[in-house]
């Protein structure tokens, strides 16, 4: 039997997902990192830090940002210092784990048009893990920031992370998904990008 040679003709490009998060089609979810809910993560400072860089590199490309906030009537707002990269219509209060299952919040999402969704925030197992599944089950393409994400206990965040992985969706790191955005050393953000990556520790 003869191999054919495949060409772009024969290969089906549009059914390969290259796990990979364009700037076009990218949008970062920040789930759930509250004022009552943060001083009981787990290295909390840390998680918080590279949440910071993650939105402001954001920012710095054009990538829109939302926020979601469980009960915050109870828990409180997103902390002050993510808060402050939030525009008026980003904070998407929840009462539900999964935030997909809000209506309100499915419909914010969906008027952004956005197929690939970086997640990132609290807690990793709980309202991180049930959104990013909820993301997935609509065919979007989930990007798990990892070193963003925390939960109160190890090994809860641990376990949370390793199943998101199993179910399909991306591990990455703020570093690696802020290098991956810019693309090359020519994009105009280049130097305000790389400042914020030189601040993790």
């Amino acid at each position: 039997m003869i191999d054919t040679p495949k060409t772009t003709e024969t290969l089906a490009f549009a059914n390969v997902r290259v796990n990979r998060a364009p700037v076009a089609d990218s949008l970062v979810l920040l789930v759930d990192a509250q004022e009552r809910l943060v001083p009981a993560i787990h290295d909390g400072t840390a998680v918080i830090e590279a949440v910071g860089r993650l939105l402001r590199g954001a920012e710095c490309l054009g990538i829109p940002i939302r926020a979601t906030e469980h009960c915050p009537e109870a828990i409180g707002p997103t902390v002050a210092a993510l808060g402050e990269h939030l525009a008026a219509d980003a904070r998407l209060a929840k009462r539900s784990f999964d935030a997909v299952a809000e209506p309100g919040i499915r419909k914010a999402l969906d008027a952004l048009g956005r197929a690939s969704v970086v997640v990132a925030g609290v807690e990793a197992h709980v309202c991180v893990a049930q959104t990013a599944l909820g993301l997935l089950a609509t065919g979007r393409q989930v990007f798990v920031a990892e070193d963003a994400c925390g939960s109160r206990r190890p090994v809860d965040r641990e376990v949370g992370l390793a199943r998101l992985r199993a179910a399909g969706c991306v591990p990455v790191t703020v570093e690696a998904l802020l290098f991956e955005w810019l693309g090359n050393a020519d994009n105009p953000a280049f130097k305000s990008v790389l400042s914020i990556i030189k601040e993790a520790r």
